[in-house]
């Protein structure tokens, strides 16, 4: 009986202790793994700590800017998300250096020094100049100012084009209430031409298609008319010509029925 229950025991001891070398090494390896990670966690962490921990406060300090801008910034280009109370770091953030950080119940984000050398970030932050410049030649060159509201309309209000007076004309004629460069209830300091509180409605017209700057702003009214999702009627000067059958149709788009008998 012995022997037999060492005929079965020899056999493995001996794939033990053929195995044993393989075990050890696979042992060995986590080991060094492990040291290895936590080598380099160390390493990081003293990294972070030598390197400056800066707010978004200093942060803007550094472009002359706000803190808000700053942190705007960085949700644009998905370094952190803007929450009820403040604003939380994404996990692109943190690989960039972020950290959560709450002070008297308000989320805001720290960030190590190297942020300031964030090629993204800097472009961000020349892409908003270069839009503020913008605006500031727009603001010099305004086409309010340009052209003066010297046209008289059927209800009293004065408009800056004989395109306008037409379009005007032809509302009052309908009985359709409408406002003139009413200010667009948005971020962005925009001015529609004709404004519909019934259907909630803007109306613009398009006539200067020669002159550059003209377009240019065209072109940003009516990707801000879209990024928001505004009822927009558009009109140039070949369909001012043909009101009468245009208007009727775009206004029932939007819910604005005429009584045409």
């Amino acid at each position: 009986m012995l022997e037999q229950n060492l005929n079965l025991i020899i056999p493995l001891i001996k794939i033990f202790i053929s195995v044993m070398p393989i075990l050890l090494f696979i042992f060995l390896i986590k080991l060094i793994i492990n040291f290895i990670e936590k080598q380099v966690r160390k390493t990081n962490f003293k990294k972070r700590n030598f390197m400056q921990i800066i707010t978004a406060k200093q942060i803007a300090e550094a472009f002359n800017k706000n803190s808000k801008e700053i942190n705007e910034a960085f949700v644009n280009i998905g370094y952190a998300e803007k929450c009820s109370n403040g604003y939380t770091v994404t996990q692109l953030g943190k690989s960039k250096g972020g950290e959560q950080n709450f002070y008297m119940g308000k989320a805001n984000i720290r960030w190590t020094e190297e942020i300031l050398k964030d090629d993204i970030f800097i472009n961000e932050i020349k892409k908003e100049e270069k839009e503020e410049k913008e605006q500031k030649e727009e603001k010099q060159e305004n086409f309010r100012d340009k052209f003066k509201a010297e046209y008289r309309t059927n209800d009293g209000h004065y408009v800056r084009s004989r395109a306008e007076v037409i379009i005007s004309n032809w509302l009052f004629g309908e009985c359709i209430a409408h406002a003139y460069e009413k200010r667009v209830p948005i971020e962005e300091d925009m001015y529609c031409d004709f404004y519909i509180p019934k259907g909630k409605i803007y109306i613009e017209f398009w006539g200067y298609e020669e002159d550059e700057k003209y377009l240019a702003r065209k072109e940003k009214k009516k990707h801000l008319y879209k990024k928001y999702g505004l009822n927009l009627i558009e009109i140039d000067n070949e369909i001012i010509n043909n009101i009468d059958d245009f208007l009727p149709k775009e206004l029932l788009k939007f819910g604005i029925k005429l009584n045409l008998d």
